[in-house]
């Protein structure tokens, strides 16, 4: 194995580990991954998922700097792409027109970082640093105002 694969293999092992801890039972994450299936892991203690159409979510996601992106899981099926944001991000995106954060408690059905499982694969992988993308820089990414839902007082 030359040096790039290697440290690549540690960035999905890392990424992986990551996503693992952050469930209450690693354990069955792992051996859902193992077995070819998604692993529900719960949103709240580690990150909260806001959600966009994969359509809208693929340009704003190249707006942002790798730096500056956490993971984010596409779904092509369903036509979304899912964002992981940290807990606190819920009332920061409430007035995205283009976002949807789900509340704490909401499982994410998640395939390993290194491949797709049912069709959902990372567009953003983690990397098992645990950085998560911040809603301000999100809400940039989709334009100027974020796509912010006008106000019902805004004059017309």
């Amino acid at each position: 194995m030359d040096h790039s694969t290697i440290q690549l293999a540690a960035v999905h092992e890392g990424g992986d580990a990551w996503l693992a801890d952050c469930s209450e039972h690693p354990g069955l994450v792992r051996s859902a991954w193992d077995d070819e299936h998604l692993a529900p892991i719960a949103t709240g203690t580690s990150w909260l998922v806001a959600e966009t159409q994969l359509v809208l979510g693929m340009p704003a996601l190249s707006r942002i700097r790798e730096e500056h992106r956490g993971p984010v899981l596409a779904d092509p099926s369903s036509d979304t792409a899912q964002w992981l944001v940290p807990p606190g991000a819920a009332e920061e995106l409430a007035d995205l027109r283009a976002v949807k954060v789900h509340p704490a408690g909401w499982s994410l059905r998640c395939p390993p970082t290194r491949r797709s499982i049912e069709g959902r694969f990372w567009l953003a992988r983690p990397d098992g640093s645990g950085r998560l993308t911040d809603p301000a820089v999100l809400a940039a990414a989709f334009g100027p105002g974020g796509g912010r839902r006008l106000s019902a007082k805004a004059p017309a």
